[in-house]
């Protein structure tokens, strides 16, 4: 049986807790905004070391999808939902049917998704317990337009850079290569990039080295290789006071969620002169794909059009920077901020 208990935190619209002693876990769901719609997010599985971990990951996301469906103008809130699980010891069905059990009790306000550590299957488990659960649809996997999208991102920030989007050539160095940092590897590499790669999981520099040719690195070393670009693919907070100073890259551009460990981080890199491309902005082609479901009809040619757009925001917020004076990370809050603080009429 599923237990819940709502929590007031300051700056959020809606904070519960799921407890549930017999499946053996615990959840949390954190509606941050919903002024421009029903908040979408992925639902993340992590075995969390404590509690307060687990509440500061659902906030930190929460809020960063508002940000990022916002600057990607759709007409959608921000929401996360985190579990704190191990999955190696849990019932995996009977878990995922208990967090549809959890999605429905928001009846619509949180609509959730696959995310770190859940699949697709998974989420078909979640949609026996709710409607309110998106990729199980046509849409399907949201990584190959996330690397997309962050593809699109890495372009026209070469276009401010040097005022050429070619690729051939260039040293990137990517921080993860799971489902998407290990697609936006062979985007690159069809384009001629040269490739330093790194994960925690051996399995999956093999099987990216099967079909493209990589440097490996050790994942503590990673940030500190001499490229032009460094792309974090992995779980956030990698950029921050220790690592920006021993960044040798013109640009930083990659996929992971909550790359900045303090908002301050973004200023350090400005004064270092690297470009930062914010992450929900380069990473929101997954989220623009899987709104793209959402009405009931689903064209995948009309997703990546949308998708590309990404190259779009990412030049004005460019351009914005420049403009102003202002670090990157700043100027996409920004622009985010004045598109979800008024609600969107009806």
């Amino acid at each position: 049986m599923n237990r819940y208990l709502t929590l007031t935190v300051s700056g959020y619209e809606e904070v519960v807790r799921c407890n549930n002693e017999q499946v053996d876990f615990s959840a949390w769901i954190a509606v941050h905004n919903t002024n421009r719609g029903p908040a979408l997010g992925g639902c993340r599985v992590w075995n969390y070391s404590t509690v307060d971990d687990a509440v500061t990951d659902v906030l930190r996301l929460s809020k960063g999808m508002t940000y990022k469906n916002s600057l990607a103008r759709l007409p959608l809130g921000g929401g996360k939902c985190a579990v704190r699980a191990n999955l190696k010891k849990v019932d995996r069905v009977a878990l995922f049917e208990s967090v549809g059990e959890f999605v429905e009790t928001l009846e619509g306000r949180y609509i959730t998704a696959e995310d770190v550590n859940s699949t697709l299957d998974d989420m078909v488990h979640v949609q026996r317990s709710t409607t309110h659960v998106a990729t199980v649809g046509a849409s399907g996997n949201p990584s190959p337009f996330t690397a997309y999208g962050v593809y699109c991102a890495i372009k026209a920030g070469l276009r401010h850079i040097c005022g050429s989007s070619t690729l051939a050539g260039l040293r990137v160095a990517i921080q993860g290569v799971g489902e998407t940092g290990g697609r936006l590897a062979r985007l690159l590499d069809s384009e001629g990039c040269i490739l330093m790669a790194a994960d925690l999981n051996p399995a999956n520099l093999y099987e990216l080295s099967k079909e493209v040719d990589i440097q490996v690195i050790d994942p503590a070393a990673i940030h500190r290789c001499r490229c032009d670009i460094f792309s974090p693919c992995a779980l956030g907070g990698t950029l921050n006071y220790r690592t920006i100073p021993e960044l040798q890259c013109l640009m930083v551009a990659g996929s992971a969620n909550n790359q900045l460990l303090d908002p301050l981080d973004g200023h350090l890199l400005d004064r270092l002169g690297i470009v930062y491309i914010p992450d929900y902005a380069a990473n929101a082609g997954g989220i623009i794909n899987i709104s793209c479901e959402l009405d009931g009809s689903y064209d995948e040619a009309l997703a990546r059009k949308r998708i590309a757009r990404i190259g779009e925001t990412v030049k004005e917020i460019l351009d914005r920077s420049t403009t102003s004076n202002r670090p990157t990370s700043v100027v996409a809050d920004l622009m985010a901020e004045e598109l979800f603080k008024l609600k969107v009429a009806a």
